[in-house]
């Protein structure tokens, strides 16, 4: 492993790349931003707005995918505030919510003022597909994000919303793969992103799952999309995407950060905390990459200059070993599996290329310096 000389983000994230100074890819696309017309940017977001909204004659305009957390409130504000959208908001609910996540949802729906849609797949259905992708790839929210995705197109579809609104593209943002056609703001592509890299879902599920219960896994056919004339884009190609600033958005509208602060191995308290079962997915992150919540929440300061690469590494080195105790036993009790269970299915993902025992402790073998 080795760990860019401006953030902390090691070169084991799938899809970042290092040039011959040893800065990544995350940092020179972010580089990159301070040089983009981003008032030119929001003008052809306007125009392409305002000619939806002209032609329109449907109940919504756009469709905005939301959790409820601190990056959905800022998508709704936006679209609904300063392009003067009428605005839908879609949900796949969470099966094991927090109370701040409950919580905010209620005052995402109340305060900004928006109709929401409910997405709750067939719990049977998503405990298998999950306890398969943990055992088999270690990505056990590989079934959310998958339903995330493909579940928003078809209500798109469904209730003719000529537009969908995602948020930032994942690989622009945070280093990672990124799709040609993301590279002018479109997010039609968003399937084949990095959150799929370990396996095909329809190889993945196979003779597993009836189709019948598969329905909002499996994206819509692309050709009835274009013949709708259905568009999906990512905000974050039109506005600076900085997490902090939404959050404090956010909180105008009654978005509450987890009162007990943050998690364990977290930084911030305000981020991914909808949901108990996220934390030992990104957990097994960095038993196969090295990496995890401190790591992409600390390039994420520095991105926005608001921590040194000195006072990331000081973070990281004191985070990053923390095992995410709080949602674990509900964790196991989800997947039906003992606690000594999980530890051997974690211990067959571990990555002995990275990882070695020092002093009876699974240490990296490369620490960040």
């Amino acid at each position: 492993m080795r760990y860019c000389k401006t953030c902390v983000l090691p070169d084991t994230k799938p899809g970042v790349t290092f040039n011959d100074e040893g800065i990544c890819s995350a940092c020179i696309s972010t580089s990159l931003k301070h040089q983009i017309d981003w008032g030119a940017r929001q003008e052809k977001l306007m125009e392409m707005c305002e000619e939806i909204k002209a032609s329109n004659k449907g109940q919504y305009d756009c469709i905005v995918p939301v959790s409820g957390g601190k990056d959905s409130m800022f998508q709704l504000h936006t679209m609904k505030e300063k392009y003067k959208m009428k605005v839908l908001g879609v949900v796949v609910m969470a099966h094991l919510q927090t109370a701040e996540g409950i919580e905010n949802i209620n005052s995402m729906v109340s305060n900004i003022g928006i109709d929401l849609i409910k997405i709750s797949p067939r719990h049977s259905t998503m405990k298998k597909i999950r306890k398969m992708a943990l055992v088999k790839i270690g990505n056990p929210n590989f079934a959310e994000h998958r339903v995330v995705f493909a579940a928003v197109a078809r209500t798109a579809l469904f209730y003719d919303v000529p537009l969908v609104v995602w948020g930032e593209d994942i690989g622009t943002e945070f280093g990672g793969n990124v799709h040609g056609t993301s590279l002018e703001g479109s997010a039609e592509d968003l399937i084949d992103n990095d959150l799929f890299r370990e396996a095909s879902f329809d190889e993945f599920v196979g003779g597993t799952i009836p189709d019948s219960e598969l329905f909002f896994y499996h994206q819509p056919d692309k050709e009835a999309i274009k013949a709708r004339n259905l568009k999906s884009i990512y905000l974050g190609f039109y506005h600076w995407w900085d997490g902090h600033k939404n959050y404090e958005l956010a909180q105008t509208y009654g978005f509450t950060g987890r009162r007990a602060g943050p998690l364990s191995g977290n930084i911030i308290a305000y981020d991914n905390i909808d949901e108990k079962l996220c934390e030992v997915h990104n957990w097994l992150k960095f038993i196969k990459l090295g990496f995890w919540r401190p790591i992409d929440e600390a390039c994420y300061q520095i991105w926005n200059g608001r921590m040194t690469r000195e006072e990331a590494v000081f973070a990281v080195k004191d985070k990053q070993y923390e095992f995410p105790q709080e949602y674990f036993k509900e964790f196991c009790k989800y997947h039906h599996i003992t606690e000594s269970q999980y530890f051997k299915i974690q211990e067959s993902l571990r990555n002995l290329d990275i990882w070695h025992k020092k002093d009876g402790d699974w240490r990296l073998k490369t620490e960040l310096v």
